[in-house]
């Protein structure tokens, strides 16, 4: 299905395709349109669905504003993390933790872009991505799907491959995880809710980052609650884990989580998501220019932690730059050094050499949120490096850290 922008897809050579309108797709998009310089280049925008649902809820820290400020649904200035025998409220200065709901985001960006006759959008799942050569020294990309092409001369995809074969059970992610055999690979999987209670009960200045306090199922597990205000949550069971595990277990650990916490209430549920992001350094494609991987499937995630937003924001804004200036696309957000840290947390979690929720506990005990909030971004500076890790046991990570620079040769 094409919108009235569109043209016959298969009469223009798009300047630019985006595979996948999910957060990765339409940031691009977003900078895209924005720039002074490629603003009017022509743009096709294909996913097998255009109707936008509030499917998922991005989190976030920062310190000041942000590009997509004004979609800000709420923001907390303190977190806390809860273990077994722990506890601790952490003061987030000079970050904030913030969040904005995926219906938002789409609907932000989609309507900015729909003004814009240059941009073209296509509602179809995506059967084939192919480079062609056009000549000696000219290449452009096909699009295929049922029924139609488009042909490019760049593909941005963030479609990863269970994806592309429009797989919605739960055996796409084993299959995955099996092409993934080189580097270890955990899924960051979930169920949230958003609740509202008949009555106040939540502290609405202090976002619960992490309670380990629920069912671990061999993995790593916490409940993610964040309150909006008073009265309602977003509640999220969340695992670190190389298996998926069946909603009704979601839903089970939420129901009892809830009534073990507030036991003397109601609520109704307004709203559930449930995802999963792989946690791997792991190469999905083999994709070579002129089509380039953005997103999950670009590794514009953290590997250690599954954290993404910002992440996808400075991959896409750094695409936008590179074309700007005409040089080649190098779509990499990590450095080297954080990039190691990450291979040496993932096999430590993969292997079960210790507990993540010991990990995580002891750097929130050992250290401020502002440290930790600049290690998981990737911009801490090495002597905060060495403060994080002075608060994990040498006896485990040295000898994993050993490893993973053996491996790496």
């Amino acid at each position: 299905m094409s919108n009235a922008n569109s043209p016959n897809p298969a009469a223009l050579t798009y300047d630019y395709i985006i595979a996948g309108a999910g957060g990765a797709g339409l940031s691009l998009l977003h900078y895209l349109i924005a720039s002074p310089v490629l603003s009017n280049q022509q743009i096709l925008v294909i996913d097998q669905s255009l109707q936008k649902t509030n499917d998922r809820t991005w989190c976030f820290w920062e310190m000041g504003a942000h590009e997509f400020e004004s979609l800000v649904h709420h923001r907390w200035d303190a977190i806390s993390i809860h273990a077994e025998s722990f506890s601790k409220e952490l003061p987030t200065s000079p970050f904030l933790y913030k969040m904005i709901q995926g219906i938002d985001f789409y609907n932000y960006v989609m309507t900015a872009a729909k003004l814009k006759p240059n941009v073209h959008w296509v509602e179809a799942a995506i059967s084939n991505i192919t480079e062609t050569n056009v000549d000696h020294t000219h290449k452009e990309v096909l699009l295929e799907w049922e029924g139609g092409f488009a042909k490019g001369k760049m593909v941005f995809t963030s479609i990863l491959p269970f994806q592309m074969n429009n797989l919605l059970s739960a055996t796409k992610y084993d299959s995955v995880k099996k092409s993934a055999t080189q580097l270890p690979f955990l899924w960051q999987h979930f169920k949230g809710r958003t609740v509202t209670f008949n009555q106040p009960v939540f502290n609405q200045k202090v976002a619960r980052l992490m309670d380990f306090n629920v069912p671990q199922h061999g993995a790593t597990a916490f409940m993610y609650l964040l309150p909006i205000n008073e009265m309602q949550a977003l509640v999220e069971y969340t695992l670190f884990s190389d298996q998926i595990l069946e909603i009704s277990e979601y839903d089970k650990v939420l129901n009892e989580y809830l009534a073990k916490h507030y036991p003397d209430y109601t609520y109704t549920i307004q709203h559930e998501e449930i995802g999963a992001i792989p946690m791997t350094q792991q190469v999905f494609s083999n994709y070579k220019a002129p089509i380039y991987p953005i997103g999950a499937l670009g590794l514009a995630i953290k590997a250690s932690t599954g954290y993404a937003f910002q992440f996808i924001q400075q991959q896409c804004k750094s695409i936008v730059a590179q074309l700007e200036q005409g040089s080649a696309i190098n779509t990499n957000v990590h450095n080297t050094r954080h990039c190691f840290y990450d291979a040496v947390l993932l096999y430590i979690l993969y292997h079960h050499k210790m507990e993540g929720a010991e990990i995580f506990k002891r750097i929130f005990a050992k250290n401020n949120a502002a440290t930790v909030f600049k290690f998981l971004s990737n911009t801490s500076t090495l002597w905060e490096d060495i403060q994080i890790m002075r608060s994990l046991p040498t006896r485990i990570f040295l000898p994993a850290a050993i490893t993973v620079l053996c491996r790496r040769g």
